[in-house]
């Protein structure tokens, strides 16, 4: 369905005056600024890949729900999953970039951020990094999707990983799960955090390792950042993030696997996306300090 029809079938948008925008950045929809008389908002219209991806947009919308109630996510206009489209408040605002991320001013204000929507209601459903890699791994191997060398060597030192986290998990909390730079506004004051697709309780370190992988954070700035959200230097709560980031930038490999032999409507080298993730996995893989990381993730401080 052309987008012009999508948006007469939406009330809210229908019967007015308005312009449409297209929004770039999006990996698995297509986003669209539109401004009628009444204000401005977002329309996110999916691509249609969800099941392949571990995507419920029933999950997704609930949780954009939840994050507009902690005040820390976009309010919602309407859903309407009969023209897979979500409709969102336009927040005005900056979208960041790796640079911001890595800028030491910023940091209390992504960690403000996170931890409101941490603290925030509940998420319908929970978000397991190795349950969907299981998922992503058995779509890429039953349609033939390339996976990158060796990438199956590497499954029983994931395997010990999980293990070894099971050991100390501490519980859940709301989670975006997918805090990509682009994913993050900025409107002078506070952060806003938007797309809640991958949105479910987790582990916070998860959170935190994925944003220190998409901000290019090195050793010394995951742990500022874990220092700075617990509030004090915990080693156990930093080994415990490295590893969930190796582990994320392992399973989001598996993501563009699927979206590379998958997705044709979206242009976007997907494949390079995610070899870059992989051999950043490889590298912490084959390292000497895996060992000693996972031995002070279950460790007392």
């Amino acid at each position: 369905m052309a987008v012009p029809e999508v948006l007469d079938r939406i009330p809210l948008l229908s019967g007015a005056p308005r312009t449409v925008e297209a929004l770039p950045g999006g990996m698995t929809n297509h986003t669209y600024k539109v401004t009628t008389p009444g204000g401005a908002y977002v329309v996110r219209v999916w691509t249609g890949d969800d099941w392949l991806l571990g995507i419920d947009r029933d999950a997704e919308h609930a949780a954009s729900l939840a994050a507009a109630a902690a005040g820390v996510g976009a309010p919602v206009h309407a859903y309407l999953p009969e023209l897979g489209a979500l409709v969102v408040g336009f927040l005005p605002g900056r979208t960041f970039t790796r640079a911001d991320l890595r800028d030491p001013a910023n940091l209390p204000r992504v960690v403000r951020a996170c931890r409101r929507l941490h603290a925030g209601p509940r998420f319908v459903r929970d978000f397991d990094i190795f349950g969907l890699q299981r998922h992503y791994l058995g779509i890429v191997r039953e349609r033939g999707y390339r996976l990158p060398p060796k990438y199956l060597d590497f499954m029983p030192i994931a395997a010990q990983i999980q293990k070894c986290l099971e050991l100390r998990a501490e519980g859940t909390v709301p989670c975006h799960n997918d805090l990509l730079p682009g994913n993050i506004l900025d409107d002078g004051r506070d952060l806003r955090l938007i797309d809640y697709e991958y949105a479910g309780n987790n582990d916070p370190c998860f959170e935190l390792g994925s944003l220190a992988n998409e901000c290019g954070l090195p050793p010394d700035g995951l742990e500022r950042l874990v220092t700075a959200y617990y509030g004090r230097r915990l080693r156990h709560k930093i080994a415990r993030t490295r590893l969930l980031g190796l582990i994320a930038r392992y399973v989001w490999t598996l993501w563009a696997s699927i979206q590379d032999g998958a997705n044709d409507s979206i242009d976007f080298d997907f494949w390079s996306w995610g070899t870059a993730r992989y051999e950043q996995a490889v590298a912490e893989f084959a390292g000497s300090g895996l060992e000693s990381l996972m031995e002070e993730a279950v460790r007392a401080d």
